[in-house]
C-alpha cells in the first residue's frame, strides 16, 4: 500500500527540474507553475523524504551533496512512471506491427529532413501508424534502449549497440552569454574558448557524446572543464551558458531555432560538424518497419531531398498528426521494390 507521505511523481518531475536550471523562476515557468507553488511543491517533497534537498538564497539555488546524490533514483523513478503510462497506452493498439514509435526532441521537431521524412512515409505506407514522441535528451536514450520507442531523429554521434542513417551535416556554434567579451567577435577559434567552461551535460547522456559536444579534449589535448549542470534540454543548456562564463557547441541551427537576448551564436573555425540522422537500437534491424524507414532515408538523402535546417516555406511538407494520416507529400518518392 502507497503510504500517503510517499513523494508524488509531479514533485519529483519539480525536482528534476529544479535541480536542472538551479533557478526557482526558470524552473517554474518549464513546469507552467508559479514559482511559489514549484516551491511549495519541493518543500513538500524535502518534508516526505525527511532530508534537504537544495539550498536557497536571495541570490541562488544549489543542490545539497544528498540531492545530488539522490537525482538518479529520482531519474529512474520518473521513467519508470512513463513506461508504465505509455505501456498502458500502447498495449490497447495491440502487438500487429503497423505501429512505428519514432522518438524526437523539440529540435529535431522543426527540421526539414524530420517532416520530409516523415510525411513521405506516411504517404506511401498508408496503413503504418506512426506514433511521435517528444522526448529529452535522456529520455530518448532511455526510450530507445528500453524499447519504448523503435527509432529517434537525433543529432550524432551514437553509443555503441545503436546504428545510425545520416540525413544532413551542418557546421557547430558555440553558444555564449550576450555580456561575454568574445560575443563581440565574428568568428571564434577553439584557441579562444580555451578558458572557458563547458555548460555540464547530464551523466545519463552518452559519454562519447557528451565529449563529442564538448570538443573534449581539445586539439592539443587539453581537457575540458565543466560546470556542475546536468542539463537534458537546449533551452536549460542556454540558460545556464548565459552565466558565469559558461559555453556550450550547438549545432548552427539552434542560433534560428532558439534566439535570446542573453546568448549570442558564433562560428568556430576549427569546430567539426554534426551530423544529423537516424537512429535505432542494433536489435531493431530486423524490424520490416525499421528497413522500410531506412531505406526511406537513403533515398531522400541520395536525392538530396533532405537539405540541413529548418521548415523554410509553406510548401513544405508537414508532420502529420493522430491515426489515420493523410499528410501531404509532393516529393514522395517510391520505396525501392522488395
Amino acid at each position: 500500500m502507497v503510504g500517503a507521505e510517499d513523494p508524488a511523481v509531479h514533485q519529483l518531475r519539480s525536482l528534476l527540474a529544479l535541480a536542472e536550471e538551479l533557478h526557482f523562476g526558470r524552473a517554474a515557468t518549464r513546469l507552467y507553475l508559479t514559482q511559489s507553488a514549484l516551491s511549495q511543491q519541493i518543500g513538500t517533497l524535502e518534508r516526505r523524504l525527511g532530508v534537504q534537498l537544495f539550498t536557497r538564497t536571495s541570490r541562488k539555488v544549489q543542490l545539497t551533496p544528498l540531492g545530488r546524490a539522490l537525482l538518479p533514483l529520482v531519474r529512474n523513478v520518473v521513467g519508470a512512471a512513463d513506461e508504465l503510462r505509455d505501456a498502458a497506452r500502447h498495449s490497447s493498439a495491440g502487438d500487429d506491427g503497423l505501429v512505428l514509435r519514432i522518438g524526437l526532441t523539440d529540435c529535431a521537431a522543426t527540421l526539414t529532413a524530420t517532416r520530409r521524412v516523415i510525411a513521405t512515409l506516411t504517404t506511401l505506407h498508408r496503413g503504418l501508424e506512426v506514433d511521435l514522441e517528444v522526448l529529452d535528451l535522456v529520455e530518448q536514450a532511455t526510450a530507445l534502449a528500453v524499447g519504448r520507442i523503435d527509432a529517434a531523429f537525433v543529432y550524432g554521434p551514437v553509443p555503441a549497440g545503436f546504428h545510425a542513417e545520416p540525413l544532413t551535416t551542418e557546421p557547430r556554434v558555440v553558444c555564449l552569454a550576450a555580456s561575454d567579451p568574445l560575443a563581440r567577435r565574428p568568428a571564434l577559434r577553439l584557441a579562444d574558448l580555451a578558458d572557458r567552461p563547458m555548460v555540464g551535460l547530464a551523466p545519463e547522456i552518452s559519454a562519447v557524446e557528451r565529449r563529442f559536444w564538448a570538443m573534449d579534449p581539445r586539439p592539443d589535448g587539453t581537457r575540458v572543464r565543466y560546470t556542475g549542470h546536468h542539463v537534458t534540454r537546449v533551452e536549460s543548456l542556454l540558460s545556464a551558458a548565459s552565466f558565469d562564463g559558461a559555453i556550450a557547441f550547438l549545432p548552427a541551427v539552434a542560433a534560428e531555432l532558439f534566439p535570446r537576448p542573453d546568448i549570442r551564436y558564433r562560428p568556430v573555425a576549427d569546430l567539426a560538424p554534426c551530423t544529423f540522422g537516424l537512429v535505432w537500437p542494433e536489435p531493431a534491424r530486423e524490424n520490416p518497419n525499421i528497413t522500410a524507414l531506412a531505406d526511406l532515408c537513403r533515398r531522400l538523402r541520395d536525392q538530396g531531398r533532405l537539405p540541413a535546417g529548418t521548415i523554410q516555406g509553406p510548401d513544405e511538407p508537414t508532420v502529420p498528426s493522430g491515426a489515420g494520416r493523410k499528410p501531404s507529400a509532393p516529393d514522395a518518392v517510391p520505396l525501392p521494390t522488395r
